[in-house]
């Protein structure tokens, strides 16, 4: 009994402070929830922004850029996934991952090969274990992304995206990757997160992430030195905002997802220790009692006795 006892004694002192450990994870990310919605909110107004002078120039200038221009016959894509550097976040990293799966599947019934880019470690230990090919991947920043790293990731896709080579025919030349698409998860409440994939290239220029209202003018512009200069300076920017925006989207949603995996995780050590706790004391009764009834016994056996010898 002394052994079950102490057993269930040491069993109960593990869960309370793994109990304390993931309390503490979940309020430090929930602290961090309300930055992470911040820096999405302070990062907005520029975006749109940024969205309609390239939604006003791309209207009003006939232009054909690279970034905006279709491949007759895509055959290869470009797949950047975007999941966490760390754990403990429940089905964060595994349902972007899954999201990804359904889109490749989708890319290669379309007859097209695909291009892994990935940021986050999870993802690149996800393709790592698969012994399946990485062409570029980004750790260490999935809590708190910069716009410094979105760039990286921009410039990265954008030149797989613009670079030709000369097919096996020699007569023409085709770009490295026919399209370019993220796969993100979008934060739409604390308790849903949703995994998205959008087409990043061609360049499919859209205001936010929802309709424009009927009767929206688009702002005038002039252009200079000339329409073709202004979207070579803006259509990169645009590009790596909305991989900006999708970062901090999945950093918000990453952080929620770990607040709510680590509440769960609290949640159940509370409920076992009071199981074990009740469990000991039904084994601490048990072995009182059983203590009295040996006692009990002792006496009356003693009792017996000394009747007999009498």
């Amino acid at each position: 009994m002394a052994l079950s006892l102490r057993e269930y004694r040491a069993r109960i002192k593990s869960v309370e402070s793994t109990k304390k450990i993931t309390r503490a994870m979940e309020l430090i990310a929930a602290s961090r929830i309300i930055k992470a919605q911040q820096r999405a909110q302070a990062a907005a107004p520029y975006a749109r922004e940024l969205t309609r002078a390239v939604s006003a120039v791309a209207t009003f200038s006939n232009v054909d850029h690279p970034l905006t221009t279709e491949q007759d016959d895509p055959k290869r894509a470009a797949v950047l996934i975007i999941t966490s550097d760390r754990g403990l976040a429940g089905a964060y990293s595994s349902s972007v991952l899954k999201e990804a799966e359904r889109l490749a599947e989708r890319l290669r019934g379309e007859g097209k090969e695909i291009d892994w880019y990935v940021a986050g470690r999870k993802g690149e230990a996800y393709f790592r274990f698969r012994r399946r090919d990485i062409v570029r991947s980004w750790t260490g920043f999935s809590d708190q992304p910069s716009y410094d790293i979105a760039a990286e990731v921009g410039e990265a896709l954008i030149s797989a995206f613009l670079a030709d080579q000369d097919d096996a025919d020699g007569d023409r030349s085709v770009a490295e990757v026919d399209e370019v698409h993220v796969v993100y998860t979008r934060f739409r409440s604390m308790l849903t997160q949703e995994p998205t994939a959008i087409r990043l290239l061609p360049l499919e220029v859209v205001e936010g992430t929802t309709a424009p209202e009927s009767g929206d003018v688009l702002p005038l512009y002039e252009f200079e030195p000339s329409p073709e200069a202004v979207l070579d300076g803006l259509l990169p920017q645009y590009v790596q905002s909305r991989i900006f925006f999708a970062m901090l989207q999945a950093s918000a949603s990453e952080l929620a997802a770990r607040q709510r995996a680590m509440k769960s995780a609290t949640d159940n050590a509370t409920e076992l220790i009071k199981k074990y706790t009740r469990i000991a004391n039904q084994a601490r009764q048990a072995g009182i009692t059983q203590e009295i009834s040996e006692i009990v016994g002792g006496v009356n056996a003693l009792a017996d006795a000394n009747a007999g010898s009498e």
